[in-house]
């Protein structure tokens, strides 16, 4: 089926502007790249519910990938669960040993303060020291360290693994103590927030996908799921208090590094296709996935020195390739994601860095080290995890997701400016996190603004504005329906200033969002009964000229601004309808019982002067209660009326009458026109009659497009109009002139007279 579209421009210039003549057709199935995109076409293509997608295979493929996340947290939370310990909580020591803080056990209840030596089970010894508490290596700087901590969370899970193991504390002290299960109860609500959150983020991964599968969206699936790796490894690392299970210190530094690495390479390989594909999209993707899987290669070999610095600065790079992308996809199309994303890159980027300085500052200082390592990395993830549960409804309105995942990086940079001013200027707690609280409300009040002022944007028709534009469209399309598309796509033009304004031959239900909130999908109502309009919708593309994207709010806006459109053409039609019963009951009144008694006056004139003078009036009152009786009048027959009314008053004058009139179309007046325009005429002819003295009279009416241009001259004495007092005669005359939208103005004539000229810009329309 062949697809009719216009396009309005931004700079105003489209059917509204130019006439329902310039509508420009679209291809039937435009390019991805280069008009409506595929989603939207998904979107636009008959009125399939949303839901039904989700019936069949998706719905079971959803509802497995469910079950199968539910079980796996399930499994892992039995298995830290079951894992054995020792029932005491420590901490590190100003020497970098471990700590006995306290214990339950009665056997160690006496030894708090004391420090830990040494831990064997079995024929297993481990000497730990404060790299034990290190949960993960992957925020460790140095190989040698991440090697020791490896060996030594190996040798004390080994020891663990026993039934009793012995404690040797500094003071000589050696207790035996069994070790036990740990149990659900003992598991931190930590590690039930962050498991929690990765089964939402994985659950919002399998959506993406399921809905559609596209390149892109596996793409963002790839990004969750190397998080939800993250999240799940963070959650395990925080339940244990002195060594990680098997074979979790084998597996943590290899994996994390993996799921950095493939998450920036993911990023990149997104921007390459999202908003738009760009030039050379694969060969870029492809080049960020071998620098990937390059260095995890590397890294799992062991033939990468200085692996850590090696994953940071690749990941910063990674991120920097894809703000740049982004913004060379914005400089090819305007689209408002393209400016969204970038600026969430750049904040993302941002806190890795500082993270990462943070952390190679504090390289002398081991606990501020290993706080930097805990909090600041952790705040970290549940950042990114954050934003990209938000992405997917970032044009939704989720003010909360928004704030929370803003809110998540200021606690990033909090945490890491922090421990970075403790570490680097040696200052004291209070001042260093008075100085980091600073600093950081500062920048999340400048990036808030920053990056939600492309989300929510404002309106750009004030109030007052809005209402003038309604009931001038409303006019408008009781008029003229078949105009509505026009009409109210140049009033959503106005309203967020977009880039394209799309009228398509589609049928919509309601008012929605496509193309993750860069376009905005309005039915256009059927108004005043018009059939012309059925099936038509309107596509607005990139609001406020590609610097911001749709909301739900805009959504709202846009159906309350078309069903108040509705409203005001229901009532000005029963304003109408109650006009034209008024007109035709006065008409039938005018012609029942004036013109009977004229009638009956005429028969009983006295003289042939009064006779003809009360005939002459009948003959006017039967022009204005047919002019009134009518809904509209015919340009040509109501030019004939004038012509006869006006020839028939000169000539009792015995004034010469000369008369001009052409037109291009027979334009449909309505009453309030076609009253205004033989009353104007009337007050004219009169004036030239009782004051000017003339001779003859010349009247020209030209309708031109539209546009009427009528001129009546006079070669009479009248002089200096500029001069003349209105009263109610030429005042009336520039009353109505100014109803009618157009200009009037007298002049002088040479070598005599008074020439009127009015111009009213648009004759047919409505009033």
């Amino acid at each position: 089926m062949e697809r009719d579209a216009f396009v309005v421009g931004a700079d105003g210039s489209g059917p509204a502007a130019r006439g329902d003549d310039n509508l420009r057709h679209a291809d039937p199935e435009p390019a991805a790249d280069s008009e409506l995109d595929s989603t939207l076409i998904e979107q636009m293509a008959g009125n399939r519910p949303r839901l039904s997608r989700w019936m069949g295979w998706r719905l079971r493929l959803l509802v497995g990938a469910a079950l199968a996340g539910c079980v796996g947290l399930l499994l892992l939370a039995q298995h830290l669960a079951d894992s054995p310990h020792v029932d005491a909580a420590w901490r590190a020591d100003a020497q970098g040993r471990i700590e006995l803080v306290s214990s339950a056990d009665a056997a160690l209840s006496g030894l708090q303060g004391q420090a830990l030596l040494a831990l064997g089970g079995g024929a297993v010894t481990s000497r730990p020291d404060a790299l034990a508490l290190q949960r993960s290596a992957r925020w460790l700087i140095d190989d040698d360290q991440r090697a020791r901590h490896r060996a030594m969370h190996e040798q004390l899970s080994q020891a663990l693994s026993h039934e009793h193991v012995n404690l040797s504390f500094a003071n000589g002290s050696v207790i035996e103590v069994p070790t036990q299960r740990r149990g659900y109860a003992s598991l931190p609500s930590l590690f039930w927030v962050l498991a929690i959150l990765a089964l939402v983020l994985y659950l919002v991964a399998m959506v993406v996908v399921l809905a559609k599968p596209s390149a892109r969206n596996l793409v963002y699936a790839i990004m969750s799921l190397c998080q939800v790796g993250n999240l799940v490894l963070i959650a395990t690392e925080s339940s244990l208090e002195l060594a990680l299970p098997a074979p979790f210190p084998r597996l943590d530094m290899s994996l994390r590094m993996a799921f950095d690495l493939v998450t920036a390479a993911a990023i990149v390989n997104a921007a390459c296709l999202h908003p738009r594909r760009l030039p050379g999209s694969g060969w870029m993707a492809l080049a960020a996935w071998v620098v990937a899987f390059t260095l995890v290669a590397l890294g799992e070999a062991g033939g990468l020195p200085q692996m850590w610095w090696w994953t940071q600065a690749s990941v910063a790079l990674l991120g920097l390739a894809a703000i740049g992308l982004l913004s060379w996809s914005y400089q090819i199309e305007a689209h408002p994601f393209a400016i969204v994303l970038r600026r969430f890159g750049v904040v993302t980027l941002g806190t890795w860095v500082l993270l990462t300085l943070a952390l190679a500052a504090a390289g002398t200082r081991p606990s501020v080290q290993h706080d930097i390592a805990a909090t600041g990395s952790l705040i970290w993830y549940v950042f990114l995890a954050s934003l990209l549960l938000l992405i997917p409804f970032l044009s939704k309105s989720q003010q909360i997701m928004r704030e929370f995942s803003l809110l998540a990086a200021i606690s990033t940079v909090a945490t890491s400016l922090d421990l970075l001013f403790v570490a680097v200027f040696s200052l004291g707690q209070f001042a260093s996190l008075t100085l980091s609280l600073f600093v950081s409300l500062g920048v999340y009040a400048g990036v808030r603004q920053w990056i939600l002022s492309q989300l929510l944007g404002s309106s750009m028709l004030t109030t007052e504005r809005t209402f003038e534009q309604l009931y001038r469209i409303a006019r408008e399309v009781e008029a003229f329906p078949e105009r509505t598309p026009a009409l109210l796509a140049q009033l959503l033009r106005e309203l967020f200033e977009p880039i394209e304004v799309n009228v398509i031959d589609k049928t919509l239900k309601s008012t929605r969002m496509a193309s993750a909130g860069s376009a905005l999908l309005v039915p256009v109502p059927r108004l005043s009964g018009d059939t012309a309009t059925r099936g038509s919708s309107i596509v607005i593309r990139f609001a406020h000229r590609g610097r911001r994207l749709f909301t739900s709010e805009d959504v709202r806006l846009t159906e309350r601004i078309v069903e108040q459109l509705r409203r005001a053409v229901a009532f000005d039609k029963a304003v109408e309808q109650g006009r034209s019963e008024e007109r035709l009951r006065i008409a039938q009144d005018l012609h029942d019982d004036i013109g009977a008694r004229l009638l009956t006056l005429m028969y009983k004139a006295q003289s042939p002067e009064t006779e003809e003078y009360v005939r002459h009036t009948l003959q006017d009152l039967k022009t204005l209660t047919r002019g009134l009786a009518a809904s509209n009048h015919r340009f040509s027959h109501a030019a004939a009326e004038w012509k006869a009314d006006l020839s028939q008053r000169l000539a009792a004058a015995h004034i010469e009458f000369g008369w001009s009139c052409s037109f291009d179309d027979d334009a449909l007046l309505s009453v309030v026109r076609w009253s205004a325009l033989t009353r104007m005429l009337r007050e004219l002819v009169s004036n030239a009659i009782a004051h000017s003295r003339a001779v003859r009279v010349d009247i020209e009416l030209c309708l031109d497009t539209d546009r009427l241009e009528l001129t009546v001259r006079d070669n009479g004495i009248g002089r200096n109009p500029q001069a003349w007092s209105h009263g109610l005669g030429l005042g009336g005359v520039r009353k109505r002139v100014k109803q009618l939208g157009g200009e009037v103005e007298w002049r002088e004539c040479v070598p005599r007279g008074i020439t009127c000229r009015i111009m009213v810009p648009a004759l047919s329309a409505r009033q």
